[in-house]
């Protein structure tokens, strides 16, 4: 099989030209997001960049500290991002979310690294940061629809609540529809991809592999582990992280502590 065919930065630019297409497609809608998609692609293509020669660097490099130390970053910048994302206060749920991530992220980076995959060494820098970059990368999303609707429920069904409270039900009991219609929203994504996966999608990753020259039969493994991974571990983040958020934003009497939701903000 071939090898990778590369691609021109002339022609990498030239294709950039395309994103004139959804900016063109926000102006008529008249949702004002041409500065956000700006923003957004001037960042992806910096980091994407950086990371790059960075990522060079550290194969080279291939230190377990240094992977713990750009995992650990990888961990802290998901969780800020997720809770911006979600609209919600930093500073009181940074922890939580970032708690939620790391106990969902690193036992399954493990597992693959050392039992499965089993690279020589196990924290090989080839195979542990781009792992557990899809991992977090897919696990973001599901986390912030979770938030969203979790802290949504608290201001739109508040009466619903606050009456299981009046009625002697705790805290944890009163909120558990709010926590069954966020958990069930955050994976209906990823179990409608599983669902059509092979058939209406092919994957980043084994798309990725086949054009590297992989055997399909190879990248429908790597695939297929990779995608029970990633709902492994967002379950898991999902768990922690509610329940976490929960036992922060919940007074033992039951009381939403106003400073955790801003209603104004979740209105928008």
């Amino acid at each position: 099989m071939e090898g990778v065919i590369d691609i021109s930065w002339l022609q990498l630019s030239v294709f950039s030209l395309t994103l004139l297409i959804p900016a063109f497609i926000c102006r008529h809608l008249k949702i004002n997001l041409e500065k956000e998609i700006l923003i957004s692609i001037f960042r992806m293509a910096l980091q994407l960049t950086m990371v790059g020669f960075y990522l060079s660097y550290l194969f080279q490099l291939n230190l377990l500290i240094v992977n713990i130390v750009w995992l650990v970053i990888m961990v802290l910048i998901g969780s800020l991002s997720i809770i911006d994302k979600a609209r919600l206060p930093k500073k009181a749920l940074w922890l939580a979310v970032s708690s939620g991530l790391f106990a969902g992220c690193v036992p399954v980076l493990l597992t693959l690294c050392i039992i499965i995959i089993q690279p020589v060494p196990f924290y090989s820098t080839q195979y542990m940061i781009p792992l557990a970059g899809m991992l977090l990368g897919n696990t973001l999303s599901g986390n912030i629809v979770a938030l969203q609707n979790l802290f949504s429920a608290f201001t739109i069904r508040k009466n619903e609540y606050e009456g299981a409270i009046a009625l002697g039900a705790s805290p944890q009991y009163a909120s558990r529809l709010f926590v069954q219609d966020a958990f069930k929203k955050a994976i209906a994504p990823i179990l409608a991809s599983m669902t059509t996966i092979g058939l209406v999608t092919l994957p980043g990753m084994m798309t990725g592999q086949i054009l590297g020259g992989a055997a399909p039969v190879t990248a429908v493994k790597y695939q297929f582990l990779i995608m029970v991974a990633i709902f492994v571990v967002l379950t898991v983040s999902l768990l922690i992280t509610i329940k976490m958020v929960l036992r922060s934003c919940l007074s033992k009497e039951g009381k939403v502590l106003v400073s955790f939701i801003d209603e104004e903000t979740l209105d928008n």
